[in-house]
């Protein structure tokens, strides 16, 4: 199998006669996000472009995020719905939740295609230059230049905000700083925890021998429940498999693997337990989004904690890291004899669907970035706004996904291994604010920010799901057409006005306690992983 395009950057070589881009709004980043984000401003009459690192659009929900972490669906209006009932369309129904990855790579094209908006992919930023605290340009790694009056970060890490010297967190905040309960250090969490005592030594017994991979010593100290760190939580890829015969690729060796890697998930395999495979969400013609599940799966944890402050070569290391460890994972359960034939027998039933993915060697081409840089603007939400104990007076949007952390480290705590980091905590549709999304006056006033939004981890680890950022997106559109309407810098927009354009556009603002949400969304806001 050719990987060779999989790759999450390539250097750009600086082009003989590279372009300018000029228009009212340049979005950075053709996730989800960008692309409402873009839309709205367009039918609100401004031109606009999206700048794209990659080489792809659609963000993760087109690179295999095909179960919709959707909360409470009455929650979700505006484009974010529309997009669902355009993926709807794409399977003949009136709106589809789950979907293969080409179907929304398909959906998303033809919606950009349909308002005119052009997107420049491989366009990595190398620079941002300001003047009067207003973003001017974008210079490329390439030497293009994108010039606007106003900008949009909706990229996943925030390189475009961290460049315009717009203040920012990494980590995890102490409950003690914004006064919270689930932040921070959090051991004992009853979800995808160790179910038998696993030993976490190369040898059983000896720690002289050294510590599994993936394993780590507790630092003195670090175990204090709710203290903060610069820990996130882990990422994989989420993987689009399926058994159907005609159309399965048995799981090819990655380019750099080790079994010996998987010890730790072998060990726990023969102590009893095998659920590393048992979240798989069905999606249309025989295919399914694998995620993580369980003591040990697809998250590769603490892998990541380099990644939102990395430059773009450090970031590529640890993708292929990624890679590497989440398809050498299915090649070693299905191939490794030292697995139990049971389980091998399994896991060769599963397989990368042919027709995905065909520029990737079938793999999906984004990771999964649960959590990067985070804004920090005039308000953060916190899991207060979660919990219902604050409330937001300048609704953008709904958040109704329960607060959802993946685990941050595995340790060693009494001579076995430890996850810790998890948070589930189901809550209620919650508004986010307007303000969450703008920098202080005092740093940027053209740049709004809807993916890396001013929150604590934990509160972000409830507002990061797809239909919440296309959402933010299509708000953030909303906001800066005002703006350029009026002259004003995006802070001096009249929130009175915003919320009249977000209503007319049928964003939900408000929730309604005596709306009877459907089972299906209090199940995946419950029990789902996102």
């Amino acid at each position: 199998m050719n990987y060779n395009k999989l790759k999450y950057y390539e250097p750009a070589e600086k082009m003989a006669q590279p372009f300018i881009v000029n228009e009212d709004l340049i979005v950075y980043g053709a996730t989800p996000a960008g692309i409402t984000c873009a839309i709205q401003a367009k039918k609100m009459g401004l031109s606009v472009a999206i700048a794209e690192f990659s080489r792809h659009i659609g963000g993760i929900t087109a690179s295999g995020l095909g179960a919709t972490d959707f909360g409470s669906k009455e929650a979700i209006g505006g484009l974010s719905r529309e997009f669902y009932k355009r993926i709807g369309d794409y399977y003949g129904k009136e709106e589809q939740w789950t979907f293969e990855p080409k179907a929304a790579a398909a959906v998303f094209k033809k919606w950009l295609s349909d308002y005119h908006i052009p997107v420049y992919c491989n366009q990595h930023p190398l620079k941002v230059e300001k003047e009067d605290k207003k973003i001017k340009r974008i210079i490329m790694e390439n030497g293009c230049i994108f010039e606007g009056n106003f900008f949009v970060d909706a990229g996943y890490e925030g390189d475009l905000m961290a460049k315009a010297g717009v203040s920012y967190a990494v980590g995890r905040e102490s409950n003690a700083k914004y006064g919270e309960t689930y932040n921070g250090v959090r051991f004992g969490e009853p979800h995808h925890k160790f179910e038998v005592r696993v030993d976490p030594y190369v040898a059983a017994g000896d720690r002289e021998s050294g510590l599994l991979p993936g394993v780590e010593e507790l630092a003195a100290g670090s175990e204090v429940q709710g203290e903060g760190d610069h820990r996130i939580q882990a990422y994989n890829f989420r993987i689009c498999v399926t058994k159907e015969p005609e159309n399965r690729i048995p799981f090819p060796k990655p380019p750099s693997y080790d079994g010996d890697r998987y010890a730790l998930l072998l060990r726990y395999i023969k102590a009893g337990v095998w659920d590393a495979m048992n979240l798989h969400t069905m999606l249309p013609n025989g295919k399914t989004d694998l995620n993580n599940y369980g003591a040990v799966s697809t998250d590769f944890i603490g892998g990541n904690y380099d990644w939102p402050d990395g430059s773009y070569e450090k970031r590529e290391e640890i993708f292929q890291e990624h890679f590497n460890y989440n398809l050498g994972m299915l090649y070693f359960l299905s191939h490794d004899v030292r697995v139990p034939d049971a389980i091998r027998n399994e896991v060769s039933g599963w397989g990368l669907p042919a027709d995905e993915f065909t520029e990737t060697g079938h793999w999906p081409h984004q990771l999964y970035i649960r959590e990067s840089r985070r804004m920090i603007s005039d308000y953060v939400m916190t899991d207060r706004n979660c919990l219902g104990q604050t409330t937001a007076g300048d609704s953008i949007g709904l958040a109704s996904y329960q607060m959802d952390s993946h685990h941050c480290r595995r340790v060693v705590i009494d001579g076995a291994c430890v996850n810790e980091g998890d948070v589930e905590i189901p809550i209620s549709p919650y508004p986010i604010s307007w303000r969450s999304i703008r920098p202080k006056a005092e740093e940027c006033t053209n740049l709004l920010v809807p993916v890396c939004l001013s929150s604590s981890h934990i509160a972000f680890g409830s507002i990061r799901m797809e239909p919440v950022f296309m959402i933010i997106g299509q708000s953030a559109g909303a906001a800066v057409s005002l703006a350029f309407e009026k002259g004003s810098s995006v802070q001096d927009v009249d929130y009175r006005e915003l919320r009249d354009v977000l209503l007319e556009a049928g964003q939900v603002l408000e929730w309604d306690e005596s709306v009877e949400d459907d089972p299906v969304g209090r199940m995946r806001s419950t029990f789902g992983r996102g």
